[in-house]
């Protein structure tokens, strides 16, 4: 996929402007033979701090595993991102085009009792309505080892709060 092809669409996705202020996700991690391995409620915030802008995550996972990753992101004038985050590998590398932003870097994953270096390439699409659409391929060694799927909505400015994961995970049970 080529992020150019995504030009002229509508509504467009700037990070630093969808992911101000409180976003809630959900999402769920399938490995290569479409096993489902994880789901996670994400609450994220991001702030603009002079030419940075740093979002906030907030995971938690169905097994009631917590994490959070702070990123540090800066646009240039060409209309390309980097970024940094506690747990990526150097540099995460991103570009946006109409409604589509496209994020490639290396993660420092846990998975189990240990650490895998994974690269991600994670491509996001703003929907109408302000909902935002998300699907990661994972690569270890250059192999696809799994798939994250994900959606994004922005809280409405006159609700006070998110709900919490129990009442996310009971609602989604439901």
């Amino acid at each position: 996929m080529d992020i150019d092809d995504f030009g002229g669409t509508q509504p467009e996705m700037k990070p630093e402007r969808y992911f101000l202020g409180e976003t809630r996700g959900w999402g769920m991690f399938h490995d290569r033979f479409g096993r489902l391995r994880r789901q996670f409620v994400v609450n994220m915030l991001g702030e603009t701090h002079g030419d940075l802008f740093v979002l906030a995550e907030d995971f938690v996972y169905d097994d009631g595993e917590t994490e959070q990753r702070v990123w540090e992101l800066k646009r240039f004038a060409d209309g390309t991102y980097e970024g940094t985050a506690g747990d990526v590998i150097g540099l995460a590398r991103g570009r946006a085009k109409g409604n589509a932003f496209n994020w490639v870097y290396q993660l420092n994953l846990k998975v189990g009792d240990s650490r895998w270096r994974v690269a991600f390439d994670d491509w996001l699409y703003l929907q109408p309505g302000g909902v935002l659409l998300n699907r990661a391929t994972a690569t270890r060694w250059g192999i696809e080892i799994g798939t994250l799927t994900a959606t994004f909505h922005k809280r409405p400015r006159n609700q006070t709060s998110l709900v919490t994961h129990e009442q996310s995970m009971g609602q989604a049970a439901e």
